[in-house]
């Protein structure tokens, strides 16, 4: 009993981290078309002076815009690039990146 009632109680505790927003890839895709002059369509740069953003974590990408957005990481081309962005904007354009292939390395 004290089994189950400890298992419930740390089911409870971890349940806001499952329920936790998250971004939907499909509409980020329509969202991404200002991205694809850097990053490439797909988030695969066509340039070695922008990152690649295919594959990359859903998370890390959504704190990267936010410390664009907030100042923390500084870039004028990303900052303006972001400064309008929703937080529900944010996680839809990580969620889009995110589910495309990233490159392949080959031995």
């Amino acid at each position: 009993m004290r089994i189950r009632l400890a298992a419930c109680a740390l089911l409870l505790c971890a349940s806001p981290l499952a329920f936790a927003a998250s971004g939907d890839a499909s509409v980020g895709k329509k969202k991404s078309t200002p991205c694809a002059a850097c990053h490439g369509a797909e988030g695969v740069s066509p340039s070695p002076d922008f990152p690649n953003l295919a594959g990359q974590y859903a998370d890390y990408l959504e704190a990267s815009m936010k410390h664009y957005k907030a100042g923390k990481r500084k870039n004028p081309i990303m900052a303006e690039q972001v400064k309008n962005l929703s937080n529900k904007d944010i996680m839809d354009l990580a969620a889009y990146f995110a589910s495309q292939r990233s490159l392949t390395v080959r031995y």
